[in-house]
């Protein structure tokens, strides 16, 4: 690979509007480069989803791209971890302060940073050009336009476009269990459940229909507000489920397939009932209290994927893009702020140098993917398999 031309502003094309495409954009803008991130969705991507554990990474990231963090409410604190019995009874409780947060408040606070001006939306990849006479690269859509730069980031999750087209043999594989999960508004939490509020609270149980492990904590409500009465309790429910099971599940009320992802509101009135039927079978009283008040759950699969490389030509992929750590390690958006904050590290070491910037950035990264990987998986089928 050639040398960037010197006293070139450099730029670079991101797929993918979410958080790991905010990450790296507003992390390349604070090293002097030029940034459009190209999001597929026509609409802007925050809602109020689920809840996420604040690393220090994120909070980095956040600081260097101008946010006033000092002075945010950035999540809600928890004061303890309980672990709950099916009867009620506590196994171990103990101190364990930390913050959570919400992939929203995340969202919107990046989203804010980058602007809308090189935000654009409604853009589906179909084609990528790696022009190396030319010493760049051209990320093609299916609207028919196009964008050229010095490097494309391939920031576009777990479904990545662009690992399917220069990675192809790469591909997210089932790992035999779903999370469940839900919000339910602090005013609305009911008395049996109001002990949960405030801490971070596990249940785990095992019979012959397999494994369960539910965790529960506050995380910012509508609006991202952090006050007391106004956030949500966010629980994830772990549930094992062959492949029919879950291709049942991911089937949608108007009888779509979904996939890998059922959205709040979807969801089957036959499986609600079955939830709250397993809730009561699998539960300890006050999570299956919450469980039974949230109005509309949703679920996810939980899926496994690996890289061996991150960079080809001048093309990397970064987050979810190359790796998915299953989310028992508690640092899949941390994974992608880690991978942001060194790639503009490497590029402003070496900023004549494309090429020698990849090959310094990319092996913690790979790294970082495969240690988070490993321990996420031996962590969930223990958990759910008892392996």
């Amino acid at each position: 690979m050639s040398t960037i031309s010197l006293n070139k502003t450099k730029r670079a094309i991101i797929i993918g509007g979410s958080l790991g495409g905010l990450f790296a954009g507003n992390m390349l803008r604070t090293v002097g480069w030029d940034v459009d991130i190209y999001e597929r969705s026509q609409h802007d991507l925050d809602a109020r989803g689920g809840g996420i554990v604040l690393q220090p990474d994120v909070v980095e990231v956040m600081r260097r791209s101008g946010v006033a963090v000092q002075h945010m409410d950035l999540g809600v604190p928890s004061r303890l971890r309980t672990r709950w019995r099916k009867d009620g009874s506590v196994v171990h409780q103990g101190p364990a302060p930390q913050t959570q947060t919400s992939w929203s408040l995340i969202y919107s606070t990046m989203r804010g940073a980058f602007g809308r001006e090189h935000y654009h939306q409604g853009k589906t990849l179909v084609e990528i050009k790696d022009n190396a006479e030319i010493e760049q690269v051209t990320a093609i859509f299916e609207d028919g336009t196009s964008a050229t730069g010095d490097l494309l980031i391939g920031a576009d999750g777990n479904g990545s476009t662009v690992r399917q087209l220069l990675w192809p043999e790469a591909e997210p594989t089932y790992a035999g269990y779903l999370a469940w999960r839900g919000l339910v508004p602090e005013k609305e939490v009911p008395e049996a459940a109001k002990g949960l509020v405030g801490n971070f609270d596990f249940a785990n149980s095992h019979t012959e229909d397999g494994g369960s492990h539910i965790l529960g904590y506050l995380v910012p409500g509508e609006g991202n507000d952090t006050r007391p009465g106004h956030r949500f309790y966010n629980w994830v429910w772990y549930r094992t489920a062959d492949d029919g099971t879950l291709a049942d599940i991911m089937t949608d009320k108007d009888g779509r397939a979904r996939g890998f992802s059922i959205p709040e509101g979807k969801l089957r009135n036959t499986w609600i009932a079955r939830l709250l039927q397993d809730a009561d079978e699998f539960l300890p009283p006050n999570f299956h209290a919450m469980v039974k008040a949230t109005e509309r759950p949703f679920g996810q699969a939980i899926r496994d994927l690996t890289v061996d490389t991150m960079v080809k030509g001048r093309v990397i992929l970064l987050g979810d893009a190359a790796f998915v750590p299953r989310p028992h390690t508690a640092a899949g958006t941390a994974k992608a702020a880690f991978n942001a904050l060194v790639l503009a590290e490497a590029l402003q070491e070496f900023p004549d140098d494309l090429s020698a910037a990849l090959q310094a950035w990319e092996p913690r990264q790979l790294m970082l993917g495969q240690q988070l990987y490993h321990q996420g998986t031996r962590a969930g089928n223990h958990l759910l398999f008892r392996r």
